[in-house]
């Protein structure tokens, strides 16, 4: 068996592959969350997101509206130096991210069950 048809028989199973897993992979919610800025995004957004009065009320003062808020927890970066991690009982996350050309800080206490925003900011 030459070379050629060996790289031949390797591309069609290949092919074949991809194409039993689109098949059954089709439709479901599947995702790759391994670095850990994902993993724990995907931890944080998979809890129920409590608002204290005082981010409330700069909300409100500001017209941020939740939609935004959400948008930054699934797109934003987690800034690990400006996070304690090893807080307990909950750990304390610093994410960033842009809306509309408008960059937001968010404060996030990760607790077991909730995950609080404590802090909201916009850089200007």
């Amino acid at each position: 068996m030459t070379l050629l048809q060996r790289i031949g028989y390797y591309l069609g199973g290949f092919s074949i592959g991809l194409i039993i897993l689109a098949f059954f992979l089709n439709g479901k919610k599947v995702s790759c969350s391994y670095g850990p800025d994902a993993r724990v995004l995907k931890n944080i957004k998979s809890k129920k997101i409590v608002y204290s009065d005082a981010i409330q009320l700069y909300m409100n003062e500001h017209q941020i509206d939740t939609s935004i808020v959400n948008y930054v927890l699934k797109k934003g970066d987690i800034n690990f130096s400006n996070s304690d991690t090893r807080q307990k009982p909950c750990a304390l996350y610093s994410i960033e991210g842009d809306y509309n050309e408008r960059d937001f800080i968010l404060s996030v206490e990760n607790c077991d069950s909730i995950a609080t925003l404590l802090n909201l900011s916009i850089k200007e």
